[in-house]
């Protein structure tokens, strides 16, 4: 398995070069980057039972290796029952070395383990950033199959320097990310 070192070393050893030659780029600082990886989990079903929180910031805290916190809610709507500074959430913010270890794993274990997987949308939001929506946290290795007691989804969210959807779409391509090619549709 290649070293988190070696990822940021293929960076740039290899991406960098390959979309400087893509994009004509004339200066390496040009190049777009990986900046964060945010991990999002909207836990609306912890307005009944408050141990969900606690559980899913046990679970993030696995997953990414770095402490997992709370997302509290802005205002009261009382269609939901939720008050103004309820506990609604988890996220985590990934950066550094922790940021392209979870990419790694996500990469090589985690979405190869997605039944029926065959690549992910290629959809960006218009500024170079990708979100992926997981419906599972049992994909991950980190997670105890036995000790789930209820399936939760989360949000990750790729940010990057680029400045395009297509500037963004190839560096996460060149990370390495399996998006569904114009074949598959």
């Amino acid at each position: 398995m290649i070293s988190t070192a070696s990822l940021k070393l293929d960076y740039k050893e290899r991406i960098v070069p390959a979309l400087m030659k893509e994009f004509g780029y004339k200066s390496v600082m040009q190049v777009p980057k990986l900046e964060k990886i945010v991990i999002n989990q909207g836990l609306g079903i912890a307005v009944a039972d408050k141990k969900i929180i606690d559980t899913a910031i046990n679970e993030l805290t696995a997953i990414t290796g770095q402490k997992a916190v709370a997302t509290y809610s802005k205002k009261d709507i009382s269609n939901f029952k939720v008050r103004k500074k309820m506990p609604i959430g988890v996220r985590v913010t990934l950066r550094h070395d922790k940021m392209y270890e979870f990419l790694e794993r996500l990469i090589r274990v985690a979405l190869p383990r997605i039944r029926d997987f065959k690549g992910i949308e290629s959809k960006l939001d218009g500024r170079g950033n990708y979100t992926l929506g997981i419906d599972e946290q049992i994909i991950f290795p980190e997670i105890n199959i036995d000790t789930i007691s209820r399936l939760l989804g989360m949000n990750i969210t790729f940010v990057t320097s680029a400045n395009t959807d297509e500037e963004g779409y190839a560096l996460l391509r060149e990370f390495g990310l399996p998006f569904k090619t114009d074949k598959n549709k």
